[in-house]
């Protein structure tokens, strides 16, 4: 008698082994399939994507060296020119030491001396504007605490309150910042100033 079960166990007879069955994986309506035109097109625009965010991140990081090297440029000597100030000031006192009448009356070796002087400080002031470093007199402006530092208030109706009448000593710019604010005397007690035009910066002085 055959048993029925023995053909259906027999390793020689595979055919009738029972086989897993694998279904197909779900592919979503929005995923293309691989391969396909559509994920080829896919993959092209995103790979255009990170191309043009890639493009534009290295410009704006070609922009931003380039305005860190220029600032260099200009406000890399800050403290340099600074320190170089204070010979300006010394040679600016010499000469403020020298009354009017004794250079008017002076013989030919301190004229001489004073000449030297002036020519210093004048070398030494177009050296300094040279590497952008601008000195600027504020005399018959508006006060401006931007550029500007008040030392006192001085009497004065014949100008607008507010008006700086006298300078104690020189400001001076760097590029576009103030490297040191002048220190001045402000009038007390004049008329009203009139509205102030657009003066985002201090005139300069030769």
């Amino acid at each position: 008698m055959t048993d029925p079960d023995l053909h259906k166990n027999d390793p020689e007879n595979p055919a009738q082994a029972s086989e897993p069955v694998v279904s197909k994986p779900y592919i979503m309506p929005d995923d293309p399939e691989t391969g396909s035109a559509e994920a080829l097109a896919k993959e092209a625009a995103d790979a255009r994507d990170k191309m043009l965010r890639t493009l534009a991140e290295m410009e704006n990081l070609r922009k931003r060296t380039a305005r860190e090297v220029a600032d260099a440029r200009i406000y890399g000597i800050t403290g340099f020119a600074r320190d170089v100030l204070d010979i300006a000031d010394n040679l600016q006192r010499a000469l403020d030491a020298v009354p009017a009448e004794t250079r008017a009356n002076a013989d030919p070796g301190l004229k001489a001396l004073i000449e030297g002087v002036e020519l210093t400080e004048r070398s030494l002031l177009n050296t300094l504007e040279k590497n952008g470093v601008k000195k600027f007199d504020p005399t018959g402006q508006k006060f401006d605490p931007n550029f500007q530092q008040a030392m006192y208030e001085v009497p004065d109706a014949s100008v607008p309150s507010g008006t700086v009448v006298q300078v104690v000593q020189a400001g001076f710019m760097i590029g576009e910042r103030v490297l040191r604010p002048a220190l001045v005397g402000v009038s007390k007690g004049g008329a009203k100033p009139a509205p102030a035009a657009n003066n985002d910066q201090p005139n300069n002085a030769a």
